[in-house]
């Protein structure tokens, strides 16, 4: 298992945050500070302080972590193809790579090579995987699918493809190729100012404890600036109260709920305190109580005066009297109707029937228990006289009072009779009530004095009795709606009552003083109350105070879960076990062949602050730090160094990706590190884009002397997107035998321009051809004649190479020929002298062949030379 292995599988028990931040230094060993502010808010949410941008932690998954290389298989790339939505790379592009040796891909700046870097980055599962991988900005984003690409592969021999796309877990055998470039090599260089040497994975540990420190020291800071103060409430403290013994709880048991219970006084305990207040400032209690308790009694009356008028006044009486007055009303309708009828009899004298004659026939029937004494006045004799006429009734007589009688008496009048008087006595009852409730100037005084608003409610419910009583008798004698009665106003016998209680308690407390223990009780009470009263006044301030307490533990929760002890033990047991003496002297041979002759590497296994190192000092005299004294270049060189030691102790058969691995190096440095990858590629893969012309023609050189093999590719901007493969190399890197191949092709697009007749284009083409002529001139002249004894930025003079190499006059008048007449198709002509006359296309190709045959004689010329210096 790596060291990265060991770390990801123990921080599975690590909290939330700590996991982050190392999913976050896989990614990038320097943590920026925004990182820093999102893991202190991961940290302070898990300690229960909420995140108002509510952040999620995020954790290094599993695929994200290569597995170890498999030593038993050997996993071989041969293409990548079919590639999607992978930044602007043709769709559907291929880039073949050799199965052995070294395949460089060469490219310049903005052709393409980083997108096939970061699909290797992601499909190899290298550690730094910053780089987006986006789909073509000039595409719609919304119709872009997931970056996909297809790896030709052979796996032990057998061929096999494995497809690769974004964010999906990419095919394990694919995590056998690892990845180099600037941003890896990164990885390797510490930053503390003694580059010294961590292993990879143990970095992380490194930056953990450095966040963990970083992050306590933050917390601790916000501790002190968050310390909760008590000077708001101190004064409540000292007191023998439960504010005092709740206050004196914090921080502890007390909890805000307690204090605003305690700070709440009800209005029953709001009056309570009053009460003690007043009665225990009096000076003669007992003479106070009694005045209390009689004007308890005078407000009792009252309140019994307006019971009474309201009792009268009722909603409940005035529709009881509106009943029976309608009823009243009904009843007479109805009589008069019967009377009606009677008066319509034939025979009556006009008025019979009427009130007048009413009283007139009951004065008969009265008199008649006089006239006719011993007989009713339903039966009396024919021959009798008439009680009203004194005329003989006769027959008729007497049935014409029967007549009269059975009308009056009838159920009908009787019936309105008694509707009346019920209602004539239920008005007179409202007609002649007293509703004045007496509020002389005393009692109106006194009420003053009690409650002011009291006295108002009196003074418009005795204003109100009235005016509803006058009108009360309005709407009786129907001068008035009944409906528009007025309403009486607001009660204020409920009032009346409560201030009678508290008048009546106010004179049981006075009399209670009397008595020292009661005394004494009430002064206690007082003193819960005032301290509840003055907590209420500082309320805010307690609150406040319980908060950062609250703030303040939970900010110690996350200063004890940022202790780094831990890490530490982790990252030297791993140390122990996984940065052996092994890894040291691969380190140190890496070193040796890359010419780092100063550097050695010695181990130190411990952790200081966390950081279990191999700490890097240079071999000098005169001493010095490597921080004031290595180049960037030579820092790369110890990444690189770092790098294949690793990959060589990993036991692992599979490739290695190098992405730029020369950028920032020296002349001299390139030619080391073209030599140790042209070693490597005898071991295993070996991948190199490269955008340096310079550097691929030394590792050309480099894979020649070690009998390496060297494939190059080329990639280049077309109209169909970047990253366009073509196994032609520019000019600019081709060696005479190349070059000479690519003029005559360049030949045949002159010869069809004449044949078409094209001038133009034949004359532009012929120069273009001439140029390049002359660059193979050049180039035959350090490649062919000296054969490479001296090469333009050379590392220095291959003196044995001189073996083979003589110099005729031969030579100089075929190299003099050759670059003049190149030289003179190339350049512009004078303007006196006019343009030049075309070459004809067969004058062109003897001129090519000229410089081949040239070449050729050279080469079997050194060859003999060779020999006969043998």
């Amino acid at each position: 298992m790596t060291i990265i292995q060991e770390i990801h599988a123990w921080s599975k028990d690590l909290p939330a945050w700590q996991q982050d931040a190392i999913a976050r230094l896989y990614v990038n060993r320097e943590l920026l500070p925004q990182d820093l502010d999102d893991l202190f808010a991961l940290a302070k949410s898990e300690a229960g302080i909420p995140d108002e941008d509510k952040r999620e932690p995020k954790k290094l998954e599993d695929a994200e972590v290569a597995p170890p290389a498999n030593p038993t298989r050997l996993v071989q790339i041969l293409a990548v193809r079919e590639l999607e939505n992978v930044n602007a790379l043709v769709p559907g592009g291929r880039l073949p790579i050799a199965e052995e040796g070294i395949t460089a891909i060469y490219g310049e700046n903005g052709a393409g090579k980083s997108g096939y870097s970061r699909v290797f980055k992601h499909a190899c599962r290298a550690r730094d995987r910053r780089e987006p991988i986006l789909p073509d900005a000039r595409q719609d984003p919304k119709a872009a699918g997931p970056a996909r690409a297809t790896f030709e592969s052979v796996v032990d021999g057998t061929p096999i493809n494995y497809v690769w796309q974004h964010k999906a877990e990419p095919p394990e055998p694919l995590a056998d190729i690892s990845i180099f470039d600037t941003h890896c090599a990164q990885a390797y260089i510490d930053n503390h100012g003694d580059f010294a040497y961590v292993p990879y994975g143990l970095d992380i540990l490194e930056g953990l404890v450095g966040v963990c420190n970083k992050l306590k020291a933050r917390a601790t800071q916000e501790k002190t600036v968050s310390a909760a103060s008590d000077a708001g409430y101190a004064a409540l403290v000292k007191e023998q109260t439960a504010v005092a013994k709740a206050l004196n709880a914090i921080p502890g048991t007390t909890t805000r709920e307690d204090i605003e219970r305690l700070a709440t006084l009800s209005p029953e305990e709001a009056e309570r305190r009053t009460l003690l207040v007043k009665t225990l400032s009096e000076a003669e209690p007992k003479v106070k109580a009694r005045a209390l308790r009689q004007k308890s009694l005078r407000l009792k009356s009252l309140k019994e005066r307006i019971d009474s008028a309201v009792d009268v006044l009722s909603n409940q009486k005035l529709a009881e009297l509106r009943e029976l007055i309608d009823k009243s009303n009904t009843a007479k309708k109805t009589a008069e109707l019967a009377a009606q009828a009677f008066k319509d009899s034939p025979g009556l004298l006009p008025g019979t029937g009427d009130e007048e004659w009413k009283a007139l026939f009951e004065a008969a029937r009265a008199f008649a228990t006089l006239s006719h004494e011993g007989h009713t006045f339903l039966a009396l004799p024919d021959d009798s006289q008439c009680p009203l006429c004194q005329n003989p009734l006769g027959k008729d007589g007497v049935q014409r009072l029967a007549e009269f009688e059975a009308f009056v008496q009838g159920k009908v009048e009787q019936a309105a009779k008694t509707a009346r008087t019920a209602a004539v006595n239920a008005f007179n009852v409202v007609k002649g009530a007293t509703v004045k409730i007496a509020l002389d100037d005393a009692l109106t005084q006194e009420l003053a004095e009690l409650d002011a608003a009291l006295l108002s409610a009196c003074t418009a419910m005795e204003m109100g009795l009235v005016s509803r009583q006058t009108e009360v008798v309005q709407a009786a004698g129907g001068k008035l709606d009944w409906d528009t009665v007025a309403v009486l106003p607001d009660d204020p016998r409920a009032k009346l009552t409560e201030t009678v209680g508290t008048l009546e308690t106010q004179a049981k407390a006075l009399e209670a003083t009397a008595d020292e223990k009661a005394r004494a009780a009430m002064a206690a009470e007082r003193l819960e109350f005032d301290a509840r009263f003055s907590l209420n006044e500082v309320k805010k301030a307690v609150l406040e105070a319980i908060t950062k307490h609250e703030h303040c533990a939970k900010l110690q929760k996350c200063i004890d879960g940022m202790d780094a002890r831990g890490i530490s033990r982790k990252s030297t047991e791993l140390s122990r076990t996984l940065a052996s003496k092994e890894l040291a002297d691969a380190l140190n041979e890496e070193l040796r062949r890359l010419k780092c002759h100063d550097l050695q590497v010695v181990m130190k296994p411990e952790s200081p602050a966390g950081r279990t190192q191999f700490k890097l000092t240079l071999q000098l005299p005169g001493g010095g730090t490597p921080a004031a004294i290595l180049s960037e270049g030579e820092q790369r060189a110890i990444a690189i160094a770092s790098f294949l030691a690793e990959i060589k102790l990993g036991k692992g058969r599979g490739g290695v990706v190098f992405d730029d691995p020369v950028s920032s190096l020296d002349h001299r440095r390139r030619w080391e590190v073209a030599e140790r990858l042209a070693a490597e590629s005898l071991v295993r893969q070996v991948i190199v884009f490269t955008h340096d012309i310079y550097f691929l023609c030394i590792l050309e050189q480099k894979a020649q002397e070690l009998g390496a093999k060297l494939t190059t590719n080329y990639i280049r901007r077309t109209a169909a997107g970047f990253g366009a493969h073509s196994d032609e190399l520019p000019f600019d890197v081709l060696g005479t035998k190349g070059r000479i191949g690519r003029l005559k092709q360049m030949l045949q697009a002159v010869q069809k321009a004449h044949k078409d007749g094209e001038e133009d284009t034949q004359r532009a083409l012929t120069a273009r051809t001439y140029g390049r002529l002359r660059l193979a001139w050049e180039r035959g002249v350090e490649e062919v004649l000296f054969n490479g004894a001296i090469q333009r930025f050379g590392e220095g003079v291959s003196t044995q190479r001189l073996k083979e190499v003589t110099v005729s006059d031969d030579d100089y008048r075929a190299i003099d020929a050759g670059m003049t007449k190149s030289s003179k198709f190339e350049h512009d002509a004078a303007m006196g002298v006019g343009r030049l006359p075309v070459p004809h296309p067969d004058e062109l190709s003897m001129d090519i062949e000229n410089f081949e045959s040239w070449r050729s004689a050279i080469l079997k010329r050194n060859n003999d030379v060779r020999a006969a210096r043998a």
